[in-house]
């Protein structure tokens, strides 16, 4: 396989190539990681719904499975921050990737210690922002994308950001990409590389049982694929199914419920006070253009999410998923993935080339 496309993105993480997997809670393991990163891509492991010391207990894992770099993906409000941050400069991670309510002081210590720190955006405002914080990169997640999504199409976002950015830092393009016409068509508006989850978690490698991966294969009609805000209060994009139907018919104080329930699982599983949870809604309202309710609502996701992802019960769960599931029709290994990908997209360009004879 050619080893073209090296791009500046893969000078800053130092992986092979400009290939990206996405930390998706309950998804991204050390299994995954380890394997991106044995073919050549850059993976994230997901922080945000494990306790601390499991997330150093992964850490350890993925340098037993592989020599290759990888990121740690969190959030800078959850309770837990800090102890992260210290178990990824402990370890010497490569790469942090975080949204909403980026900390300053902990950006800092991570910079302090040659971290790249690599936010996902979904504005051009918000990667200036996340530049002056101290960003050394961005991912940058159009509406295709799956979980908490935007509006705006991959397609016209990108050069919108890679124009705000104009060169700072490079960018990695999500949101609807599984093959290598889609890294040719990121490379072709600026991008530096493509991040993808929903081909990633339809892998091999990643951690959910077998019938919630058939769940998302079977899915053959991206139109099933929807934008919903009854999970959180925030937009995010899930195939549609049983139990987001009854979110989507359900009353307010019958959510509010949820939340309080979902809360205290939430809580009872990694173990935060109920201080720390509220401080961290406060702080996701504070700064991440949202409300406090909807903060609060947000301990849904994460516990009705466990479902699907952990216990094997895709109707009684929610499914996170992007556009791109409805036309993907298989599971493959991750080293199968990359080497599609970038054969397609050296294919892609030598047909380009053509066109210049």
């Amino acid at each position: 396989m050619s080893d073209k496309l090296s791009t500046p993105l893969c000078d800053l993480l130092g992986c092979k190539y400009p290939i990206i997997q996405t930390a998706m809670g309950w998804v991204a393991g050390p299994e995954l990681v380890a394997a991106t990163g044995n073919a050549g891509g850059f993976g994230f492991l997901a922080g945000a719904t494990i306790p601390a010391q499991e997330m150093e207990r992964d850490i350890k894992r993925i340098k037993e499975l592989t020599e290759a770099p990888f990121g740690v993906n969190f959030h800078m409000y959850q309770p837990n921050a800090a102890e992260i941050v210290d178990f990824v400069v402990k370890h010497q991670v490569k790469a942090v990737s975080y949204s909403r309510s980026p900390g300053a002081d902990l950006i800092k210590k991570l910079k302090q210690n040659n971290v790249v720190c690599m936010p996902t955006i979904g504005l051009p405002k918000h990667a200036t922002k996340a530049i002056e914080l101290g960003a050394d990169a961005v991912t940058v997640q159009g509406g295709e994308g799956g979980g908490h999504t935007g509006s705006i199409p991959t397609s016209l976002l990108i050069p919108q950001v890679v124009k705000a950015v104009d060169g700072r830092v490079p960018v990695a393009a999500a949101g609807g990409f599984q093959d290598g016409r889609g890294l040719i068509a990121a490379l072709a508006w600026g991008a530096d590389g493509i991040a993808m989850g929903t081909r990633f978690f339809m892998s091999e490698e990643s951690s959910p049982p077998p019938v919630t991966k058939q769940r998302y294969v079977d899915c053959q009609d991206p139109a099933q694929i929807i934008v919903s805000k009854a999970l959180d209060g925030l937009p995010q994009r899930m195939i549609n199914n049983e139990t987001l139907s009854k979110l989507e018919n359900a009353g307010g104080l019958h959510k509010l419920y949820l939340a309080m329930v979902n809360g205290l699982k939430y809580r009872q599983f990694t173990g935060a006070s109920f201080l720390q949870l509220f401080k961290s809604a406060l702080t996701m309202s504070k700064f991440g253009d949202i409300t406090l309710a909807q903060a609060m609502m947000s301990a849904n996701a994460p516990m009705i999410i466990q479902k699907s992802m952990i216990d094997g019960l895709p109707h009684q769960g929610v499914l996170p998923s992007g556009q791109v599931a409805g036309v993907i029709d298989g599971l493959k290994t991750c080293e199968q993935i990359i080497q599609d990908v970038m054969t397609e997209a050296n294919e892609c360009l030598a047909a380009l080339a053509k066109l210049q004879q």
